[in-house]
């Protein structure tokens, strides 16, 4: 009678056999027949370009799901109080953060990010310190959500309600 260690090595050889003889015969054929070359071609450029029509299609589903995502979270509304709009920043901050540590979560980590954003007084000083500490995949999306948004004032430097003419009232400490 026979074992079954011999019969499993028996099978694992006809099986190592049989892709090695497989493998013989296709590169035989890759380097004799010109037909099965221009196949193999035709086949690899095929590819390629389902690859980039895949890749093109994911990017603009991209696009569409960070478009909505903005348009809800505009429609929404942000917070117009000093301490609503700490309390809404903070908030948005520590959800993005933990958001950010799953890769499957970056649209929704960016969209807390962008709604921290919305309500910081000052968005460009903000945007250096997301480019410091968020991971970048997370950034690209806050990058195109911020692109997208049109009513994000970032040159705006001076907090709403203040009055410009009354910081030039300000004294100088002396450096004039």
């Amino acid at each position: 009678m026979v074992q079954s260690s011999t019969l499993a090595t028996i099978s694992v050889a006809t099986a190592a056999t049989g892709l090695l003889a497989y493998a013989v015969y296709f590169d035989y054929k890759r380097r004799a027949n010109p037909d099965f070359r221009k196949v193999l071609r035709r086949e690899e450029r095929r590819q390629a370009r389902t690859e980039k029509e895949e890749a093109v299609a994911q990017n603009k589903q991209k696009r569409r799901d960070i478009q909505v995502a903005i348009d809800a979270a505009l429609e929404e509304g942000f917070p117009t109080g000093v301490n609503e709009k700490e309390q809404y920043f903070m908030e948005y901050v520590q959800q993005g953060e933990v958001l950010a540590s799953d890769p499957s979560q970056t649209i929704e980590a960016a969209l807390a990010f962008y709604r921290a954003l919305k309500v910081y007084p000052t968005p460009r000083d903000l945007i250096s310190i997301y480019d410091k500490t968020v991971d970048k995949r997370v950034l690209d999306v806050l990058a195109e959500m911020i692109a997208y948004d049109k009513s994000l004032d970032l040159n705006n430097q001076v907090p709403a309600g203040v009055n410009l003419a009354d910081l030039m009232d300000i004294p100088t400490a002396g450096l004039d």
